[in-house]
């Protein structure tokens, strides 16, 4: 959970009126007399993610110094023109505080929930559970009306290197210039036309002509196989983010269990009547 630019203000707002902060880090620079901190372009390195990531590495780095320097410029304006005194900004000033409280927390105990054992035990639950799923790989040439399709057929069928007509013919501006290869896929990846072709098709056997939305192709199978899971080491950091984001989720579903949250903008919810008495037994 990133900190939000307004709440980055808030807290180089608080940053300048704590200068305890500033003297326990490497100071970098000054603006004014004021420090600016090797943590401070840390935390704005964090908050300024997207923006930095359109420029390149080595112009990064300024660019953050340049931002903490408007931002101290900023608030020491703020402060003269008596900004903190206005109405709302107590309200405001810890409002974001408790939201940086509550990034803080979640981050520090979700990192607890991904652990190296957390995340093999789900790895091996997950690849357990999984059904083999087949894939292919095919080459295919793609051309407009069925008179080339079986033009193309036909040229193959003498002998020609598939991959050399592709090159040739095939209208797909992907897969013509590889020789028609479309490498490994699943059946799902494909248009229900071409991949029911595909699928049926033995090792090294080239396809009748084929009508899809694109066109008409000629496929060739070049090799058939069960889908290798991804390796463990690969998947990892994906297995993290979500253990994290679990862990996140339980901890914000278990405090609102345990929590008495009163809604005082809503009416009461309406008293359930009493049952009626019952009638007496008839003698």
């Amino acid at each position: 959970m990133k900190l939000s630019r307004l709440g980055m203000l808030s807290l180089g707002l608080a940053l300048v009126a704590t200068p305890v902060f500033a003297q326990t880090d490497k100071v970098i620079a000054r603006v004014d007399g004021m420090n600016i901190t090797e943590r401070e372009i840390a935390l704005a390195t964090e908050d300024l993610g997207e923006r930095l990531a359109q420029l390149p590495d080595e112009r990064k780095r300024d660019e953050v110094i340049n931002y903490l320097v408007d931002l101290k410029l900023g608030a020491k304006a703020a402060t003269a023109a008596k900004i903190a005194d206005a109405p709302d900004f107590a309200a405001r000033l810890a409002y974001f505080r408790e939201k940086v409280l509550l990034d803080q927390y979640l981050t520090a105990e979700a990192k607890k929930a991904a652990t190296p054992e957390a995340a093999k035990k789900l790895y091996d639950e997950t690849t357990k559970a999984l059904a083999p799923e087949e894939e292919v790989n095919a080459r295919h040439i793609l051309v407009e009306d069925e008179a080339q399709a079986k033009a193309v057929a036909e040229r193959l069928k003498k002998g020609e290197d598939f991959a050399k007509v592709a090159a040739e013919l095939s209208k797909d501006p992907g897969s013509g210039k590889e020789g028609g290869s479309l490498g490994w896929f699943t059946k799902d990846r494909m248009v229900p036309e071409f991949a029911e072709v595909a699928f049926k098709l033995t090792k090294g056997q080239v396809s009748d002509p084929v009508k899809s939305q694109f066109g008409w192709h000629v496929i060739k199978l070049e090799d058939k196989r069960n889908k290798p899971l991804p390796e463990f080491a690969a998947v990892k950091p994906q297995i993290d983010q979500y253990l994290e984001r679990k862990a996140q989720q339980d901890i914000i579903v278990a405090l609102r269990e345990k929590a008495k949250v009163e809604r005082l903008d809503q009416p009461a919810a309406p008293a359930t009547p009493a049952p009626a008495p019952a009638e007496p037994k008839k003698p």
